[in-house]
């Protein structure tokens, strides 16, 4: 990381980087979530709690204070530590947002250098900030992800003509198998509990806990949205959704491989933007993907358009780009081993794997 700029022109700001603790920094810290507009629904201070609580792993959330004690700027780092994976932190691990958010660009800065200064003290190789902008200076970026986003029109008619006949009859098509759609809280959480890992199973991919999932919905009751589709009794598809601001999310979806030649992915996901319109969101994010990848020509069909993700990087000296990614050739072996476990072993080693896994 290069030396911190300063703002041409302008005396320099008088504030403090400082660590959320006590409820009413707590409290602060939110209201400026709230009103900040490039601030997410992962910017918000109850995933401290929860990772802290459920994961063990220790948090670092920097905020700035002007002189009147407002906070001007946030910063929200997570450390994870372990023997598999090594010692690094992310802002924000498990999603696809979190990085810094402040008022101006020397603020931002200082979050961020204080931001490295304490972890490269711990010890730490590395930490990865999700920008949804570039920073032009000298920091190391991946460029390789990107979120799909698609604007909502205000009717399901308009959007149901914007999709196009080949989109409408795969959406068609579960339709006529006599599906039940259901959209609910916890009552559903075993539901797409039992379709997620099963399907994250057959992908090879360890899975969170039930008591992750469970933990959002208490946290965010009114974010947090469970969708599942059942034939004949059986749940088969499952997504779990986040709404923030003008925007609904879906950060994990899952089908059964059995009911792949129905598209029950379509069906679920027409589903999710029809509930999008009728609660009035603007936009949809369908996640991040591998630009030209087949899960983004999945999003790509439906409308949505793609949106970069910046993956900025300090790396304490020596240290190279972390491979922490399914892609990485090391993994090949680990993730086909995975495909063959029975799903009751998967589920109980998943957690303790995954929480290490940004």
């Amino acid at each position: 990381m290069s030396a911190i700029p300063t703002v041409s022109g302008k005396r320099p700001l008088v504030y403090q980087v400082r660590l959320l603790e006590g409820e009413r920094s707590y409290e602060q810290w939110d209201t400026y979530v709230h009103a900040a507009k490039s601030a997410t629904h992962y910017h918000l201070s109850g995933w401290k709690k929860l990772i802290e609580e459920l994961f063990g792993h220790e948090t670092f959330y920097f905020y700035s204070a002007d002189r009147d004690g407002g906070i001007n700027g946030i910063l929200p780092i997570v450390r994870l530590k372990s023997r598999l994976f090594g010692d690094y932190a992310v802002s924000m691990p498990y999603f696809n947002y979190g990085g810094v958010v402040a008022e101006s660009p020397e603020i931002e800065y200082r979050l961020l250098d204080k931001a490295c200064k304490t972890v490269k003290t711990l010890g730490a190789g590395h930490i990865e900030f999700r920008h949804t902008r570039e920073y032009e200076d000298s920091w190391l970026v991946r460029r390789d992800k990107v979120s799909m986003i698609l604007d909502l029109p205000d009717r399901e008619e308009s959007l149901w003509k914007a999709l196009g006949s080949k989109v409408r009859s795969q959406i068609k098509r579960p339709q006529r198998e006599d599906p039940k759609v259901l959209l609910g809280g916890l009552e559903l959480l075993d539901d797409f509990y039992r379709v997620f890992t099963i399907n994250m199973r057959d992908l090879g991919t360890p899975v969170y806990s039930k008591a992750f999932f469970k933990r959002i919905l208490q946290t965010y009751p009114e974010s947090g949205r469970i969708i599942t589709v059942s034939l004949r009794g059986k749940p088969v598809g499952a997504g779990f959704l986040l709404g923030y601001r003008d925007m609904l999310e879906i950060p994990w979806a899952s089908t059964l491989r059995e009911v792949n030649p129905l598209s029950i992915n379509m069906l679920l996901y027409w589903e999710v933007l029809r509930h999008a319109i009728d609660k009035g969101y603007k936009r949809f994010d369908f996640g991040r993907c591998t630009r030209g990848s087949g899960t983004y020509r999945f999003k790509k069909q439906w409308g949505a358009d793609e949106k970069q993700l910046y993956w900025h990087y300090w790396l304490r000296d020596g240290a190279k780009l972390p491979g922490l990614t399914p892609g990485n050739p090391k993994f090949k072996l680990a993730i086909s081993i995975w495909r063959n476990l029975p799903v009751w072993v998967a589920n109980l080693l998943g957690p303790s794997i995954v929480k290490n896994l940004p």
